[in-house]
């Protein structure tokens, strides 16, 4: 009997990821779907959700809360005890906490150049609150980047296999800001951007990653969902604008593709990823989930305004802090 592929997704209880779980099961009946959430109460609701439409469909929940590094440690010794190897392992749980609308950039802008690339990005509209985890990090660089990272590092044994491929999968974001991100301050402590330096991050990481794991048969890729209606971006503005906007929103979409809007929508490129070989992929190319004014969905891509130098220093300060929290946490190895 054919062995089930393993299809890990962080953050699968609700938005962009229950999406993608509902999308793959559709794709494919016959993996092994593993939801790693952070509330056990909502996974087991959108596990009951899932098994309404895919009656029969291997499910299994996973606890794990990629800001706590004891959290992620243990989940992925729970994870290598399950299973053999992880075929897909899409890194999609995030956080924007506490987002303000700049009224000051938005003016600034409305009349400017930048206002097409303000509306796809958000680029500099949107500022974060940010604090410190049990374990001295910035929550949003730990949450958004640090805690995936640790996650397939202590998960290279299901990860790196010679006769099989593992593809990592990040949902970043077009506000994955280049001006927000800097080496001296990679946790973003210093900034009111978090939320894109973070995205930025992942961006830079899955540079460094394909770098160093290609040889060993993991390939790493990222994915812009384009801007989608969640949890995450209702909390920005009060319910009532919501109210107001969201039909112009859809009315933009004609001249706006990124404006995807629904989670469905929101998850074709990373859907589309699903069904192509990972090593035959360009590193630093983004994939980009697109919807068109009569809301076909399809996939473009674009390249990533990376520094390999930048990357590469950027995993090299990941392996460091590695070492740190795992010691400060009495854990790990440290190949």
């Amino acid at each position: 009997m054919a062995r089930r592929r393993v299809v890990l997704v962080t953050g699968a209880n609700s938005g962009i990821g229950l999406a993608l779980c509902e999308r793959i099961l559709s794709e494919d009946n016959q993996i092994h779907l593993c939801m790693a959430c952070r509330n056990m109460q909502k996974a087991e609701a959108a596990k009951s959700e899932l098994l309404l439409t895919h009656p029969g469909a291997d499910i299994s929940l996973l606890k794990v809360d990629v800001g706590n590094v004891k959290s992620v440690i243990k989940a992925a010794e729970e994870i290598k005890q399950r299973y053999q190897h992880v075929d897909y392992l899409y890194l999609n749980a995030g956080i924007m906490p506490n987002p303000h609308f700049s009224l000051k950039a938005f003016l600034s802008n409305l009349l400017s150049r930048k206002v097409f690339v303000m509306f796809q990005t958000g680029q500099g509209l949107l500022t974060q609150e940010d604090w410190l985890t049990d374990d001295g990090l910035q929550q949003v660089f730990m949450t958004n980047v640090f805690g995936h990272f640790l996650l397939i590092r202590n998960l290279e044994p299901v990860l790196c296999q010679a006769d099989c491929v593992s593809h990592v999968v990040w949902t970043s974001s077009s506000n994955a800001g280049k001006s927000a991100f800097s080496l001296t301050d990679y946790q973003h402590s210093q900034g009111q951007e978090s939320y894109s330096s973070s995205k930025y991050a992942t961006d830079l990481l899955s540079v460094g990653l394909n770098k160093h794991y290609n040889n060993k048969g993991l390939f790493s890729s990222v994915v812009c969902p384009g801007l989608v209606l969640t949890n995450l971006t209702y909390g920005i503005f009060p319910s009532f604008f919501w109210t107001l906007i969201t039909p112009i929103m859809w009315l933009i979409r004609v001249f706006i593709n990124s404006f995807t809007l629904s989670p469905y929508n929101g998850t074709e490129a990373l859907i589309w990823l699903f069904s192509q070989k990972p090593e035959s992929l360009d590193p630093m190319k983004k994939y980009l989930s697109c919807t068109s004014g009569f809301g076909n969905n399809y996939v473009t891509l674009c390249k990533m305004d990376i520094n390999v130098i930048t990357a590469e220093i950027f995993y090299q300060e990941l392996l460091k802090l590695q070492v740190q929290m795992e010691e400060k946490n009495k854990v790990g190895d440290y190949r």
